[in-house]
């Protein structure tokens, strides 16, 4: 299952690969981008477990990015 979630406040280009790269890791994930001019993240990964990866998302965007938060 493939979603876009809105990231509001990401300011750096560098920690949005930081941020994609730590989401990939993640278990059920089978893709991750995130285009940093449209301030989107694009989620492939097991529908039955969608709300825990984005909970997860979200802990590692609040790590990395402080002020960026998803918005899915």
């Amino acid at each position: 299952m493939k979603k876009v979630i809105q990231m509001i406040d990401l300011d750096c280009a560098h920690c949005a690969s930081k941020i994609e790269q730590a989401i990939a890791k993640l278990e059920g994930v089978n893709s991750v981008t995130i285009s940093f001019m449209t301030q989107k993240l694009t989620l492939d990964c097991d529908e039955s477990i969608y709300a825990s990866i984005v909970e997860q998302a979200k802990k590692i965007c609040k790590k990395i990015e402080p002020h960026c938060t998803l918005k899915a």
